[in-house]
């Protein structure tokens, strides 16, 4: 496990972490929350906004595992990555919602400016505004 926790670690130095990171590391640390399941609760959110931009990327996932891609657009092929994320935040218990973690609007405004200015933000394909941020939040709060 140590191996691959230090792969891992090369992986994201190398490749940088996105969108989906800078948001978690504003969760943690305003309110001390766990960054896996955090990560876990903004994926699907963060894949579909880069689906959007550039589905391509998503049929290398799917086939990686195990969606069977042929006769089926990119499109096609994020949409269903982005379900088997979902049901398997389902199957292992992840939250659905961050209100149920204590998070608040109050504090999205905040959430949102800290990850436009967080260091994994620029590995994201696209850059969202400060408006796409908050929505982002909002969708699960």
């Amino acid at each position: 496990m140590a191996y691959v926790m230090f792969l891992g670690g090369i992986a994201f130095n190398n490749a940088g972490l996105g969108f989906v990171h800078a948001m978690a590391h504003q969760l943690g640390g305003v309110y001390d929350l766990p960054h896996g399941v955090c990560n876990a609760m903004l994926l699907p959110i963060v894949e579909r906004e880069n689906a959007k931009r550039d589905p391509r990327k998503f049929r290398a996932i799917a086939k990686a595992i195990g969606i069977d891609i042929h006769e089926k657009t990119d499109e096609q092929c994020a949409t269903e990555v982005i379900e088997a994320i979902k049901q398997l935040s389902i199957e292992v218990g992840i939250p659905s919602k961050l209100s149920e973690l204590g998070v608040t609007e109050v504090d999205l405004d905040k959430l949102a400016t800290n990850s436009l200015m967080d260091a994994c933000a620029p590995g994201n394909p696209f850059q969202p505004t400060k408006e796409e941020v908050i929505s982002m939040f909002k969708e699960i709060l």
